[in-house]
């Protein structure tokens, strides 16, 4: 009984560390996807900006007719 109660200490253990360390993998995982989607937003915003720029450019190109 004794050894039982031991090896299910131990598994109880290892299971809270292995909570423990994926749960901070989680919010580790989680600040980098928000990182990334901060990053996704800026670079979107200036795909926006060089397009509408691009366009005046085109719009202000004079005819050659």
């Amino acid at each position: 009984m004794e050894t039982e109660l031991k090896s299910l200490e131990e598994k109880v253990f290892l299971l809270l560390r292995l909570y423990q360390d994926t749960n901070s993998e989680n919010k580790k995982l989680r600040k980098e996807l928000a990182d990334s989607h901060a990053c996704c937003e800026k670079l979107n915003e200036k795909i926006h900006v060089a397009a509408d720029r691009l366009e005046t450019l085109l719009l202000n190109i004079p005819d050659h007719e």
